[in-house]
C-alpha cells in the first residue's frame, strides 16, 4: 500500500512514536538504529499505522536522550546515515507510513559548534549573542542571574570559565546545563530553523513535532518567575508562552505550506490554560499539538469526561483536529500507571517503590485503548503500548541514565522505565529479538547487550508471544486501528454523550457507534439488541449480544457497538 494522496491525512490519523534507541537493533551493538527500524517496518504497516514519528535521530552526546543535539543536519552514528535515513523514508512510504522528525528549538547541545564558538568568544561578541550569557548579581558577579526552575529540577544557570581562569558570564539552560538555550531574539536562530525544516521536508518528511514547543522566548530583562504560570497576565510569563512565540510557528508554517503535500507542524504544549493552548493551532500556525490533559488524567469517568470537552471545545474553535495519547518516552506507561493507588500522572508525583497493581491496569489500559481511539481526532501509539509493557520499574541504580533522575537527587527514579528496548522474541536471545535483524544478516553473530537491561519476563511481552494471542493488547491495538479505518462513522462520525448511564460509565456516540466504558465498580446495562464491535475484555474481543436478553458491562470493560 503506497502512501495516499490528501493534505489532510492527519486529522484521523494512527501516529506510533518510535524511540530509535530501543525499537530495534540492526547491526548488534544492543542500541535501536535505523537499519533496525527498516527490518520492522512489516510490523507497523500489520499494525496499520498512518505515519511513524522519530524522537530525535540527530547527532548528539546524550546528555538528555538525544535531546541535545550537535548537528541537526546529520544522524548520529550509533542511529545509522542521512542514507538511511532516506532510505526508511522511502520505504515507509511505500508501505504507506509517513515520517514525523523531532525538532528541538529551544535548546541545543553544549557542543554545538555555535555554543563552542561563543564560549571561546568575549562577553558581548556576536557569537554569545545567539544565546542567553549574562553576568551574575553581586559585586563579583558569583550569583545566578534569576532563580528560574529547570524542568529537569535545580537551576537554569550555568557559570563559565575565562581564558585566564578566572569566573566568566552565566549562561541559561531551561534543562541540564548541557543544553543551553537560544536567544530566538536573533535572526540568525531563526533562519537556521527555517533551513533545518528545509533540509528535512526536501528529503521526504513528512511532519515535525516541535519539542517545548511554548519556552522559545524569553524576557530580555529577566524578571524572576512564579513556579506557578498562572500568576502572570495571559502571554507576560518571563518563558513560557509569550505572545511572541506564535510569529515563530507562522514563519514555520509558512515553510510548511511551500511543500506539495504541505507539512505538518505538531507541537508539545503544556499548557493549562485551553485558550492559549488552541492560539497555537490558529490555521496560519500548528496542524495539531499533544493533548497532555487527557494522558495525565486520573483513570475516572468524570475525570476523562472533563478533559474530553474541554479538549473538543478548544479545537472546535480554530477547526483543528484533538489528538489523544496515553503516554510517551517521557511518561510512566498507562499499564503501570493505571494499576496504582493514585492513577493521575505527574512528574512530581513520580517515585521509586509505588505499588501497582498489573492486573488490574492492563484491564483498564484497554478500556482506554477502545476509549482513545474511538474518540474524534488523531490517536498516538507509544512504542511498546500496543504490547502492553509495563514500566520497567526493577532497573539497577546504575544503569540509569536520565537526568531527571539525578538531578532530583535521587528521589525520582527517571523515565528509563519506558525506554527500555522493546521484545520481539519470546526467547532471551539477542535481547528477545530486539538484535534480531544481526542474526539474520551474519547467522551466529553475538549481540551486544541492550543499552537498558531488560527483565528476564519480558518475553511474555513480546511480539511474538502477542501476535496470534487473541487476548493480547497487540491483536486488541490491530483490530482497533482497522477499526478506526474501517468504519465511516470514527472519521466523520458526530460526537455526542449518551445518556442513561451511571455517573462512573463514560458512555458516547460518533454517528450510529457507540462507545461505553465502565470505570466504576458495579455492572452496568446495556442496550439488549446491539450489535458489539469490539470489547475490551479478555479473551473474548468480538462479541454479538443475545438478540433481546438483558446484557451488563462489568467493571474496568469497555465496548464499540451499533444499535
Amino acid at each position: 500500500m503506497e502512501l495516499q494522496p490528501g493534505a489532510d491525512w492527519w486529522r484521523n490519523a494512527v501516529i506510533y512514536q518510535i524511540y530509535p534507541r530501543s525499537f530495534a537493533d540492526g547491526n548488534g551493538d544492543g542500541t535501536g538504529d535505523l537499519l533496525g527500524v527498516i527490518s520492522r517496518l512489516d510490523y507497523l504497516a500489520a499494525l496499520g499505522v498512518d505515519a511513524i514519528w522519530f524522537s530525535p535521530w540527530y547527532v548528539s552526546p546524550l546528555a538528555d536522550g538525544g535531546y541535545d543535539i550537535a548537528d541537526y543536519r546529520n544522524i548520529d552514528p550509533q542511529f545509522g546515515t542521512i542514507a538511511q535515513a532516506e532510505t526508511l523514508i522511502a520505504a515507509a512510504g511505500e508501505l504507506g507510513i509517513r515520517v514525523i522528525i523531532d525538532v528541538v528549538p529551544n535548546h541545543i547541545s553544549n557542543e554545538h559548534p555555535w555554543f563552542q564558538a561563543a564560549l571561546a568568544a568575549a562577553p558581548g561578541s556576536p557569537e554569545r549573542a545567539r544565546f542567553w550569557f549574562l553576568e551574575g548579581a553581586g559585586p563579583t558577579g558569583d550569583t545566578i542571574p534569576t532563580n528560574w526552575q529547570s524542568s529537569f529540577q535545580g537551576g537554569t544557570w550555568t557559570r563559565t570559565t575565562n581564558p585566564d581562569g578566572t569566573p566568566g558570564q552565566w549562561y541559561l539552560h531551561l534543562f541540564t546545563p548541557e543544553q543551553p538555550d537560544w536567544n530566538w531574539n536573533h535572526p540568525d536562530i531563526q533562519q537556521e530553523h527555517l533551513d533545518i525544516l528545509r533540509f528535512w521536508f526536501d528529503r521526504g518528511v513528512a511532519g515535525v513535532r516541535i519539542d517545548s514547543a511554548t519556552l522559545l522566548i524569553k524576557d530580555p530583562t529577566f524578571p524572576e518567575a512564579s513556579e506557578d504560570p498562572q500568576c502572570f497576565p495571559p502571554g507576560q510569563h518571563p518563558y513560557i508562552d509569550r505572545d511572541a512565540i506564535h510569529d515563530v510557528y507562522r514563519s514555520w508554517r509558512a515553510v510548511a505550506d511551500e511543500y506539495d503535500p504541505p507539512r505538518v507542524l505538531v507541537g508539545e504544549i503544556w499548557l493549562a490554560d485551553t485558550v492559549r493552548f488552541a492560539n497555537y493551532l490558529r490555521p496560519d500556525e500548528m496542524h495539531t499539538a499533544f493533548n497532555f490533559d487527557f494522558m495525565a488524567r486520573a483513570y475516572s469517568a468524570p475525570e476523562f469526561r472533563a478533559s474530553i470537552d474541554a479538549t473538543l471545545a478548544a479545537h472546535a474553535g480554530v477547526g483543528a483536529p484533538a489528538t489523544w495519547v496515553l503516554s510517551n518516552h517521557d511518561v510512566t506507561r498507562p499499564v503501570t500507571r493505571y494499576g496504582r493507588d493514585d492513577t493521575a500522572f505527574t512528574f512530581a508525583t513520580k517515585r521509586f517503590n509505588t505499588p501497582t497493581d498489573l492486573e488490574l491496569g492492563t484491564k483498564r489500559a484497554r478500556v482506554a485503548a477502545l476509549i482513545t481511539t474511538a474518540l474524534p481526532g488523531c490517536l498516538y501509539l507509544y512504542q511498546g503500548d500496543e504490547l502492553g509493557l509495563p514500566e520497567g520499574e526493577e532497573l539497577p541504580l546504575e544503569v540509569l541514565q536520565d537526568p531527571m533522575h539525578f538531578r532530583s537527587g535521587g528521589v525520582d527514579p527517571g523515565r528509563d522505565g519506558c525506554r527500555i528496548p522493546l521484545p520481539w522474541a519470546t526467547d532471551a536471545t539477542d535481547n528477545f529479538g530486539f538484535s534480531a535483524a544481526t542474526a539474520a544478516a551474519a547467522p551466529g553473530a553475538t549481540s551486544a547487550p541492550s543499552w537498558l537491561p531488560q527483565p528476564s519476563w519480558w518475553g511474555g511481552y513480546s511480539v511474538q508471544a502477542e501476535t496470534d494471542d487473541p487476548a493480547s493488547m497487540l491483536c486488541l491495538y490491530r483490530k482497533l486501528i482497522a477499526l478506526k479505518h474501517g468504519v465511516a462513522e470514527l472519521a466523520d462520525g458526530v460526537f455526542g454523550w449518551l445518556d442513561g448511564y451511571p455517573d462512573d460509565v463514560l458512555a458516547f456516540r460518533r454517528g450510529a457507534l457507540c462507545c461505553v466504558a465502565n470505570l466504576g465498580s458495579q455492572s452496568c446495562e446495556l442496550p439488549a439488541n446491539r450489535t458489539e464491535l469490539i470489547r475490551s475484555a479478555v479473551p473474548d474481543n468480538t462479541v454479538e449480544a443475545p438478540g433481546g436478553a438483558p446484557t451488563y458491562l462489568e467493571p474496568d470493560t469497555a465496548v464499540w457497538f451499533t444499535v
